[in-house]
């Protein structure tokens, strides 16, 4: 059996060029696809992103935020629980997923584990967020949290039990798709702290 290279993987980037420069960049793309057809696309352009899920195995709960979203109140929904997350400006992606803890959740982080570096929207987006599982216990809360009154970003942090999260998103409660990925990937790699 021979693998064919998928018709999609044959188009060619020929041009892109910033139309809108601001937090998030939108940006134009030329693309020529396996058939000779020139066509543009656009896409938002931040950079890359980190997204954590801290849970205390003894206690076993997890610590998600929620804080006001444009889109989500453009769309006429109430904040949603998200994880903690934060844009990588010049750092590394475990040294700002360490910061965006605690200054989001008050929570010091040492150990993290790498769940994936995927592209969060890959039709609309070049975002691609560097995910992170980290253990923590009631020793490493180190402050309320909240996030930074500079940044105007007024998070509520909620500590919440694995159990009840697990049904959240077995009930299709959960809607942030990191938070589904994180709770599913913690359920996979630590399956005795949600019996």
């Amino acid at each position: 059996m021979s693998l064919k290279t998928p018709v999609a993987s044959r188009a060619e980037l020929l041009a892109c060029r910033v139309v809108y420069q601001g937090w998030a960049s939108m940006l134009v793309a030329t693309i020529r696809d396996a058939n000779g057809a020139i066509y543009d696309r656009h896409a938002e352009h931040h950079g890359e992103s980190i997204c954590v899920l801290p849970y205390d195995p003894e206690r076993r709960v997890a610590l998600l935020i929620t804080q006001a979203r444009a889109p989500v109140l453009i769309n006429g929904h109430p904040p949603v629980l998200e994880p903690i997350a934060g844009r990588i400006e010049g750092d590394r992606p475990e040294d700002c997923a360490r910061r965006e803890a605690l200054e989001e959740a008050g929570v010091a982080l040492t150990t993290l584990e790498p769940i994936v570096n995927l592209f969060t929207l890959p039709g609309v987006s070049t975002e691609r967020s560097h995910l992170f599982l980290a253990a923590y216990s009631e020793a490493d809360r180190a402050t309320a949290g909240g996030g930074l009154p500079h940044e105007d970003e007024f998070i509520e942090v909620h500590e919440m039990p694995l159990l009840q999260l697990r049904t959240m998103a077995a009930s299709g409660e959960i809607l942030d798709a990191k938070v589904l990925i994180l709770i599913q990937a913690l359920q996979l790699r630590r399956p005795e702290l949600f019996r």
